[in-house]
């Protein structure tokens, strides 16, 4: 029987920038707050506002969002690395704050940067976690082999963790993380960094644990990564849930599910009226002389829009069109890339 995880209402206020692992950048709001007994000011920083989770058992769920969303403070605080202002966190039937120990039990956890000893051996690395977690000794061994083939890193087993390249270190988290054999495996931004060839293997190993039955919550915000691996989605800017669904689901709410992203000569009054009256146009949002048009298709739009701005004095300057796409959703409900 598989782990689920659920969370609710999920608050976090740092009175100091977060570390680096809770996603360093200065997440959401900063407000200033005096201390009455201090009679100072501290800044106050909302990283999350309000985020309800529910992940299945043996499901795969991802964290879509920009670097700062909030992702990697929510893993903190399932992860009983970071303790929230308010709000309720569970794995499985253990309350994360309440009962840490049991919950700690049941997952295994990789950070976006790797943590790793380098003053052992990859091999000794995985044994002495799996000691940590009172795994026997004979068995310490053969989880460690049989991890250190599965990530290709057998040949190079014995030399210190010092020596790796940046790939090979986030394979060796990951295979650390795996040793006990948690029920729950949480990865923060697993691919980042790495070569497409150690991606689709790193991609291939997370699908094979899931076969397994069990769940596994990965925050990113590759596109290409949510899409093929994940079952269901949630996408969070500035600490909240701003969706959530199937990544069919998600793409199918895109107004039209096209993105003709147009850049004219000028702005132009009256323009983006026009482009919204074309046939198959669902919505126009208009930047300065830049206009994203939302519709039903694509290429077969191109002609009219170029009427359409001749008719109000402007050329088209540039036209970029996009497929239906996680990135276009997220560009939709912020008005900004995925990226910036």
């Amino acid at each position: 029987m598989g782990v689920d995880i659920r969370t609710k209402e999920l608050r976090k206020i740092y009175n100091s920038p977060p570390p680096f692992a809770a996603g360093g950048a200065m997440i959401g709001a900063a407000r200033s707050v005096r201390d009455k007994k201090q009679k100072k000011q501290k800044a106050e920083i909302l990283a999350l506002d309000g985020v309800s989770l529910d992940v299945a058992e043996g499901e795969i769920f991802g964290l879509l969002g920009p670097n700062g969303a909030g992702k990697s403070t929510t893993v903190g605080i399932l992860t009983t690395r970071i303790k929230p202002t308010s709000g309720e966190a569970w794995i499985g039937p253990h309350d994360v704050w309440r009962d840490q120990v049991s919950a700690k039990m049941l997952i295994g956890v990789v950070q976006q940067r790797p943590n790793l000893d380098f003053t052992l051996t990859a091999r000794e690395i995985l044994i002495f976690h799996a000691a940590y977690f009172g795994i026997a000794s004979s068995e310490r061994v053969r989880r460690a082999n049989e991890l250190l083939d599965r990530f290709q890193l057998q040949d190079r087993a014995d030399e210190l963790a010092r020596g790796y390249s940046g790939g090979m270190m986030q394979r060796l988290s990951i295979a650390r993380a795996m040793m006990h054999d948690p029920q729950v495996l949480f990865l923060d931004e697993p691919s980042t960094g790495l070569d497409p060839q150690t991606r689709l293997l790193l991609w291939e190993i997370i699908r094979e644990y899931n076969r397994d039955g069990k769940t596994i919550l990965l925050t990113t915000h590759n596109m290409e990564e949510a899409d093929t691996l994940c079952r269901r989605i949630a996408i969070v800017d500035h600490g909240k849930v701003i969706a959530r669904g199937t990544p069919a689901e998600l793409k199918a709410s895109i107004p039209g599910g096209y993105l003709v992203h147009v850049r004219f000569s000028a702005a132009a009054d009256g323009l983006g009226a026009r482009l919204a009256e074309l046939p198959g146009v669902t919505e126009v949002k208009a930047k300065g002389d830049s206009m994203d048009i939302y519709a039903d298709r694509g290429g077969a739009l191109v002609g009219a829009i170029v009427a359409a701005g001749a008719a109000c004095g402007v050329d088209v300057a540039d036209v970029h069109i996009s497929e239906p796409s996680l990135e276009n959703l997220f560009l939709h409900h912020t008005g900004r890339s995925l990226r910036q």
